[in-house]
């Protein structure tokens, strides 16, 4: 079958990427002049702890054998341990996995039910004042840092308003109240299969402003693209045929235009997805948000090599996911388009 064979060459391809991934970022992370043992130990080790610690790990090994063992470990599914937290680092970055996958949902669900129906809207109101304030909003959504707006927003809400918390996930007196049950690891599903409404809440409170900040790239960024697509298609002959047979011009935007503009929207929601596998981490520094990007900070600060390593691989392999599930989706929703 044409998908199976084309799944399974993007699967080869998609591990030869993250082989290479590894290999360059392995090599660089050790050309950082740096005493991995002092900091597992800490700044009190003696150096017969930091003799016994660079065997243990093979940091004493030549650059090449220290490969060899990152390798053999990267095919029995061990991104080694980190040296900050003393766990391994595939615990580190599953326990909180949850919290950036929950952000970047509640980023991405922004980004499509106000991108796409602002693009759309635009292309209605061509000429008028509202087109111009669409662009001009896009625009800056674009063009703001995150940080910046996060900043903007804690202002704002937080200390002008007080409408929502600060930082966090979750109030630290949650746990005596309502505490939350962990099911799947999403607060907000959590909280709504076992119907703690009190606790549903709270994180949803707390949700709010990191959101907005992580998804004003995203919605200005649909919103331009899906402008552009839409004014693509709407200036094809079939469009003016079909006004002539006097059809809406809502079902012409809606049903008629949209289905073939929404090709490279897809493929900008695909690269801006995984684009915010990463942009993620300023957003969660600023409210100190339980996830990835923080984790992923501290151990820039600290050179922790193999956390390094592990959240490198895990970026790159949700790149590459999320090309092949555009890939997939232009195939589904575009008839035009064929899989081989």
């Amino acid at each position: 079958m044409p998908i199976l064979a084309f799944l399974t060459r993007r699967l080869a391809l998609s591990l030869l990427v993250l082989f290479g991934v590894a290999t360059i970022v392995f090599m660089l992370t050790r050309i950082i002049p740096s005493d991995p043992a002092s900091l597992y130990l800490g700044p009190r080790a003696r150096p017969a702890e930091i003799a016994e610690v660079n065997a243990r790990f093979g940091f004493d090994r030549p650059i090449h054998e220290q490969y060899v063992l990152y390798v053999r470990g990267l095919l029995r599914g061990d991104l080694g341990q980190s040296l900050a937290t003393k766990r391994p680092v595939v615990q580190e970055l599953g326990s909180r996995m949850a919290a950036t996958l929950e952000l970047l949902a509640a980023a991405m669900a922004l980004a499509v039910l106000v991108g796409v129906p602002l693009g759309i809207a635009s292309t209605r109101v061509r000429g008028r004042a509202s087109e111009a304030l669409v662009r001009i909003a896009s625009v800056i959504g674009v063009s703001m840092p995150a940080f910046w707006l996060g900043l903007l927003l804690q202002l704002a809400f937080v200390h002008g308003l007080g409408w929502f918390p600060v930082a966090g996930r979750v109030d630290s007196g949650l746990r005596f109240v309502a505490p939350i049950e962990p099911l799947t690891g999403f607060h907000l599903i959590d909280t709504l299969i076992t119907g703690n409404l009190a606790a549903f809440r709270d994180a949803a409170s707390h949700l709010v402003l990191p959101a907005i900040a992580l998804a004003a790239y995203p919605v200005g960024l649909v919103t331009r693209m899906t402008r552009a697509a839409m004014l693509e298609v709407l200036s094809q002959d079939y469009i003016r045929t079909a006004r002539a047979y006097g059809l809406s011009e809502a079902r012409i935007h809606g049903r008629q235009a949209l289905r073939n503009a929404i090709g490279p929207v897809l493929t900008v929601i695909g690269l801006t997805l995984a684009f915010l596998l990463t942009g993620a981490f300023y957003v969660e520094v600023i409210f100190a948000w339980p996830g990835l990007g923080s984790f992923t900070v501290r151990s820039f600060l600290n050179v922790d090599y193999p956390a390094i390593l592990g959240m490198t691989l895990l970026g790159a392999a949700g790149y590459v996911l999320v090309n092949l599930l555009v890939d997939v989706a232009q195939a589904i929703v575009d008839p035009r388009i064929r899989i081989s």
